[in-house]
């Protein structure tokens, strides 16, 4: 069975009530690859008004969960309010939670667990700084990440790994198509030796990192280039373009 390409918008702290709105009615009246599995996460405090607006097919994902079920974490989601709520992804270990809030491998690997135990799919980032590029550590950083989850995880299939090079987020930077699927094939090719056979043939890996309509097609070429997490993208109407881009 082929994988089914999945196409992830994050919104990051970015819209209102209004803009919101809007993008949710029209992804739901828009011709979209039916093949092509689409999930958005807003802001928390627009989840909700997401899930109740956005049409049955297209799901919603939160951009952070804590591993605790419940308890005195201010400021924090649980996983069963998620579910609750009709939440049914998280994103985790994305690189400006790694970077600014300064969440470590283990942290990150915990709510991984949290997420995947309590029935929440989970799109799991991972990515290499620039000076880690340029001293040819990519492979051993993003590996490094992706085992701390795999000491803690032995069930992969709730789990969707997206590698996002942090010199290509927001910067207009992209990865080029060979760097990218370079590192998506030593990310299965791990997979396949850490985890299982099972996990690297069926596990989907997202290319994110200033993904555009414009290289989108191209980059969802590539064998081991599953789909996209697509950050300042999602907001606009290229967005469309992208989730399509398998088509061609």
């Amino acid at each position: 069975m082929p994988r089914q390409f999945f196409v992830g918008g994050n919104f990051k702290m970015n819209g209102n009530i209004k803009t919101i709105t809007e993008i949710v009615q029209k992804l739901s009246e828009a011709k979209l690859d039916s093949n092509t599995e689409v999930v958005i996460a807003p802001p928390s405090l627009y989840l909700l008004l997401a899930r109740e607006h956005l049409r049955k097919g297209i799901e919603v994902a939160a951009q952070n969960v804590f591993d605790r079920p419940n308890g005195a974490f201010t400021g924090e989601l649980s996983v069963e309010q998620l579910k609750e709520s009709g939440i049914t992804w998280a994103i985790l270990g994305h690189s400006e939670r790694r970077v600014i809030l300064q969440e470590d491998n283990s942290f990150v690997a915990n709510k991984t667990k949290a997420a995947i135990d309590g029935g929440l799919g989970v799109i799991l980032c991972c990515g290499e700084s620039l000076e880690q590029r340029e001293s040819n550590k990519t492979i051993d950083v993003v590996t490094t990440q992706l085992k701390a989850v795999a000491d803690k995880v032995k069930d992969w299939s709730k789990i969707v790994v997206a590698y996002e090079p942090i010199w290509a987020i927001g910067t207009g930077k992209v990865a080029t198509t060979e760097q990218a699927q370079e590192v998506h094939a030593a990310i299965r090719e791990w997979l396949k030796k850490e985890v299982s056979s099972e996990a690297a043939e069926k596990t989907r890996i997202l290319y994110g990192g200033s993904v555009t309509e414009k290289n989108s097609g191209e980059l969802a070429k590539q064998p081991d280039i599953d789909g996209f997490l697509v950050g300042g993208a999602s907001l606009k109407p290229a967005f469309f373009d992208i989730i399509n881009s398998n088509q061609a």
